[in-house]
């Protein structure tokens, strides 16, 4: 296994090159975003649920446990974070966020990348992910690049009889109510029976992250841990943390399964117990 002695010189490589992780857990040689989600099988993990789809979480934080910085996730991480990212984005059946991540995110097309897409081809998936947008009242703004992208298909998962209109993309809807709530289970049960979805990364929000684990829905999550401090206190209620709204019976005890490093940044595979 690599040592931190190589740190500096991971750093200093080229723009146009991957970046590479030290595999600290299970050892090896470092390697790229691809070759390290591909060893993952999340395909061949998915046989594990019946019913549903396999679903898991990719979050990052800040070392004192901020989920965003200025409202945002994207200065939380670095190249290698966003390399991964895409990489997770590339070997799943949908992407799930909800409607506040989508807004504040500006969520476009999935997968831009011509390349990446044939590669998804010729695996014998669809060549971009199902984009799945949870969303009570459907409050999403008419400019939201997702919805104004005539190749995205994209599945509103509701409680709500209310439609969208103006939108470019192939909307479909997921229209899963108990007692006027929206019922992510029964929604899960539809996405899998109704569009195949065997794998599934939900990105957020933290509200969407807690409701999905309080439901028992949740089997990986995906962890990046950013050496960085943001200090300072939150009077606001903006500087959101991974999970919010809930507080569960007993904390949830995770299985670590896996852990890699570049530049000072971790990230975190744990297996989250099927309960609920």
């Amino acid at each position: 296994m690599s040592t931190h002695e190589d740190t500096g010189k991971r750093s200093q490589k080229p723009p146009g090159e991957a970046a590479k992780f030290m595999r600290l857990l299970p050892g090896g040689e470092p390697a790229e975003a691809t070759q390290i989600v591909d060893g993952f099988d999340l395909q061949g993990r998915a046989q594990a649920v019946s019913g549903r789809p396999y679903v898991m979480l990719n979050m990052a934080t800040t070392l004192d446990g901020r989920a965003t910085i200025d409202g945002r996730s994207g200065p939380i991480g670095n190249r290698a974070d966003r390399e991964l990212f895409h990489a997770l984005r590339a070997s799943v059946d949908a992407v799930m966020a909800g409607a506040g991540t989508m807004r504040v995110e500006r969520y476009g097309r999935i997968i831009p990348n011509e390349a990446t897409r044939e590669r998804r081809r010729e695996r014998g998936l669809e060549e971009e992910p199902l984009a799945c947008i949870v969303s009570a009242r459907l409050s999403l703004p008419d400019d939201l690049p997702l919805l104004n992208e005539p190749a995205a298909h994209v599945v509103i998962v509701t409680p709500s009889a209310a439609s969208l209109s103006g939108a470019s993309a192939q909307l479909d809807y997921v229209r899963a109510a108990s007692d006027g709530l929206l019922d992510l289970r029964a929604a899960m049960r539809e996405l899998a029976e109704r569009f195949g979805v065997r794998t599934l990364l939900c990105e957020g929000g933290p509200h969407l992250n807690a409701a999905l684990l309080e439901a028992g829905l949740v089997d990986e999550l995906f962890l990046s841990l950013a050496p960085k401090l943001t200090g300072g206190e939150d009077l606001t209620g903006e500087a959101l943390r991974m999970i919010a709204g809930a507080t569960f019976e007993q904390p949830l005890q995770l299985e670590l399964l896996g852990a890699l490093e570049n530049e000072s940044h971790l990230f975190l595979r744990y297996a989250v117990p099927r309960s609920g």
